[in-house]
This record gives structure tokens, sequence and C-alpha cells, in this order.
């Protein structure tokens, strides 16, 4: 109990002015958690802001066109999480009449919606007394009661929704969620924490055995693995030539260029090889090879990505001819672009 007080009595006087604490729409606290799931609140609050206005409602997300709600979560990276969005918002519509759910286990079937999330929106919304379990809570919770076992393991979720199921028993839901979610986010720091100023150090087994930072870990690192892209910068007077990607995968019904992917670099003969198995041309072709390439690092892959502009090719019988698209500058600025899209388009003044 002398914990939990002194986590709440922190929160009321550290707590951030934040859109998403003072509404009780679970629409809108939706909106916030699916962009929190792997963005800084700096980062997300102007999408946030951009996304609500554009889209106030879950009436109004549904009816929208998918490609129109990837283009405003460009340069949010982890694209999976708008389009879950755009299928969940048309299950309130079909599933539940149009009106969001207001409970732990009718929320957590919608589309891209686990355990963490559904228990936010239930809690802030609805005040149930549902835990939320992110990153931050994991390490307050990991460090404060010295838990040593692996956060990555299912049966350690199980000991640490055990003790918050416990914490939360006699506190108002809404307000222990987000104050548990703000002192791990603020004070119990992932890196180097001033635990000086920390109200509960002294009870803090973790500062107690001088394990802060050791605290929380887990048992598997995720692999990187390293990706060359060549892509193909392809022109027909004022317009390029752009792919959609209808495939699985991150940017998926996102735009890009006709591309040369490799696990390993490719020279300038190798490429040339490559162009020519892809386009019904026999003759030598020369081409802008940028190097060094420019480096895009995602959470499981790094990409080192060369942008090739190419004299104009005609792409019938190409590899490419049934998934490109012509655009022009005025319609290529409304398509769901990737970050180094978009960046490498700016940096031509394409747009301009």
């Amino acid at each position: 109990m002398e914990f939990v007080a002194e986590i709440l009595k922190w929160y009321s006087l550290n707590r951030r002015k934040l859109p998403w604490r003072d509404t009780k729409d679970p629409y809108k606290i939706w909106i916030s958690e699916i962009i929190l799931q792997q963005t800084r609140v700096d980062q997300g609050l102007p999408y946030y802001h951009q996304f609500i206005e554009k889209f106030p409602t879950v009436k109004s997300l549904a009816n929208a066109h998918e490609q129109e709600v990837l283009k405003y979560w460009q340069g949010l990276g982890y694209y999976s999480r708008a389009r879950n969005l755009h299928l969940a918002a048309n299950q309130v519509i079909n599933l539940f009449k149009g009106k969001f759910p207001t409970n732990y286990n009718e929320i957590i079937k919608l589309k891209g919606i686990g355990e963490y999330t559904a228990a936010a929106i239930a809690s802030f919304s609805f005040n149930e007394s549902k835990p939320v379990l992110d990153g931050n809570v994991f390490r307050l919770i990991s460090r404060y009661f010295g838990i040593e076992l692996p956060i990555d393991r299912p049966s350690t979720k199980k000991v640490f929704y055990e003790i918050l199921n416990e914490l939360i028993t006699n506190s108002p839901p809404a307000l222990f969620n987000q104050a548990i979610m703000e002192f791990g986010a603020l004070q119990c720091k992932p890196v180097s924490p001033d635990c000086s100023k920390c109200p509960v150090v002294l009870s803090c087994k973790a500062y107690k055995d001088k394990m802060v930072n050791r605290l929380p870990f887990k048992e598997q690192k995720t692999k990187v693995k390293t990706l060359f892209i060549y892509y193909l910068i392809i022109k027909n007077k004022e317009r390029l030539c752009f792919r959609k990607r209808e495939n699985k995968g991150i940017w998926k019904n996102m735009f890009d260029f006709p591309a040369i992917e490799s696990e390993t670099e490719l020279n300038t003969k190798q490429l040339e090889l490559e162009i020519k198995n892809r386009f019904p041309i026999k003759h030598n072709i020369s081409f802008i090879f940028n190097s060094p390439p420019t480096l895009h690092v995602l959470s499981h892959r790094k990409l080192l990505v060369n942008f090739i502009e190419l004299p104009q090719l005609n792409v019938k019988n190409s590899a490419y001819e049934k998934e490109i698209e012509w655009h022009s500058a005025q319609t290529a600025i409304k398509l769901p672009l990737p970050r180094l899209i978009d960046k490498y388009l700016k940096s031509k003044n394409y747009f301009d």
C-alpha cells in the first residue's frame, strides 16, 4: 500500500498533460495507445492530433480507404498497426453496431488489440480493474520487487500479473495504471535512472542489491538481418515508376520503387546483370550508382539502400509490369510511402 501511495503521489505532481488523458472516449484512447506502442510520446503527439482530426470517429475511420489511413500513418512505421486499426474499426461497425465495446473481454476481440491495449482502454475509459503491463511497468515492477526472471517468458508475465492484480485492488484502476506507466517512463528509466529522486528507492530491491542496470532482462535477443535494396528510379517525362507492394510485409499496400533486393552487396556488373534479367533489354545500360548506400534501421532489419537512376526503360514485359503505376508529383504526394522513399523524393525536390 505504501508503494502504491507513493507512486500515486508522485504521479499527481509529475504527470504530463496529454490529450488522451483528458477524455474517456475509448476511440481516442485506442488511437493513442496504438500510436504509442512503438513510438515515443513527443514523436507520436503530432500524429495523434492529425489522425484524430482526419478520422474523428470510429465510423469515419471505418469508411476511409486503407491507403488513406496508411498515408496519415506515414512516418510512424510498423504499418501493420494502421492496417489493423482500419480492420478493427470495421469490426466495431459490423459486430458492435458502431459502438465501441465497453469491457475488456469484448475489446480484446478487435484486430490488433492485445492484453495490454485492451486493459488500457478498459481501465482508462470504463474504470475496469485490469492492470496494464507494458515495457515501463515491466521495468518498474522488475526492479522494485527484484524479479530476476526473463521478461520474454510467458510464465514470467503471469508472475507480474499476480503482483499487479494485488496492487490495483484498492486503487482507482485508471489512476493506478496511468501512474505506474508514467513512473516507469519518466522516473524509472531504462538507462541510468536518477534513483536519488525516486520516492520508493529505500524499499526498492534492485537498488539495495545494486541490480538496477541489470533488470529487467530478456532471455533471447532479436536477430537483426541486413538487406541490400537497390531501388530503380525510372522516369517517363514528368512521371516516375512506382511499385505497389501487395505482398505480405511491413510496407504492404504502400508504394515504393521497383527494386532489386539482396542479402549481399552487389557491384556494378552484378547490378547490370540483375537489371537485364528483369527487363527485356539486351544492350549495355548505364546508370548512376549512389554510393555509399543509405542506412535505414528497422527493429528487426538493417536496410542498406541505393537509389539507381536509370534512363527511360520499357517496363512492358518486365518482371515488374503487373505491380507498377506511373505517378506525377501531384498524384505521388497522395500515396502512402515508406519514410525512406518520402525522404528521397523530398531530397530531389520532386514535390516542389
